[in-house]
């Protein structure tokens, strides 16, 4: 059984009832190129039948720490409020830009996971030995708490961070909706999205603005 989340409780935050038939997920993924200087960061909102009603982009720095007020001015931006829970590939993207999960949290009220998928040993000698500012990455990296592992109706374990549900709420949001593999569709959609528009920008010699 799963350690108790010290960010599970929600009294301060819109209540949602994960276990309703109809939830919306916000589904954020990047793609970066280490030589350039801003990386694509993609959201898909997506509904628990799996149809896609909105997507969203926003650029973070590459290398930068700006990832956590992009994801957080992501989900402002939409001009939403039928949105029930955020989900996003991982807390380190774009070169160690690395996402505060209890900000988005405190500031967006709803609940927000992350999921990754592999073990890891942790990060933070990389970290260490690459950026001046390690301290303030290693702070950030170490707020998001452990990774617990998640198993899969597909059969396949990831690993999650959750702040403002349970694990067991968390649990079924993840598998709701997943339908193959590791991978939850609305991270899948969107990675697939940054991609094509991180190749684009990159063939085309064009640039984020």
């Amino acid at each position: 059984m799963a350690e108790k989340n010290i960010h599970e409780n929600t009294s301060k935050f819109r209540k949602i009832n994960v276990y309703k038939k109809a939830i919306r997920c916000l589904g954020i993924a990047e793609s970066f190129r280490k030589e350039n200087k801003y990386a694509v960061l993609v959201g898909v909102v997506m509904r628990s039948d799996f149809l896609i009603d909105g997507v969203y982009i926003e650029r973070v720095t590459v290398g930068g720490m700006d990832s956590t007020k992009a994801v957080i001015r992501m989900y402002y931006n939409t001009g939403r409020n039928d949105i029930n829970f955020i989900l996003i590939n991982g807390v380190i993207i774009s070169y160690y830009n690395i996402i505060d999960l209890s900000e988005v949290f405190n500031s967006v009220k709803i609940p927000v996971i992350s999921v990754t998928y592999r073990e890891s040993k942790g990060l933070e000698e990389i970290i260490r030995k690459n950026f001046p500012d390690w301290k303030e990455r290693v702070e950030v990296y170490r707020k998001n708490g452990k990774r617990v592992p998640l198993p899969l109706r597909t059969g396949h374990i990831v690993y999650v961070r959750y702040f403002g549900v349970d694990f067991r709420e968390c649990m079924h949001l993840v598998n709701k909706f997943t339908v193959e593999g590791k991978h939850p569709e609305p991270i899948k959609v969107a990675k697939m999205i940054a991609r094509s528009i991180n190749k684009y920008v990159c063939c085309s010699r064009g640039r984020l603005l």
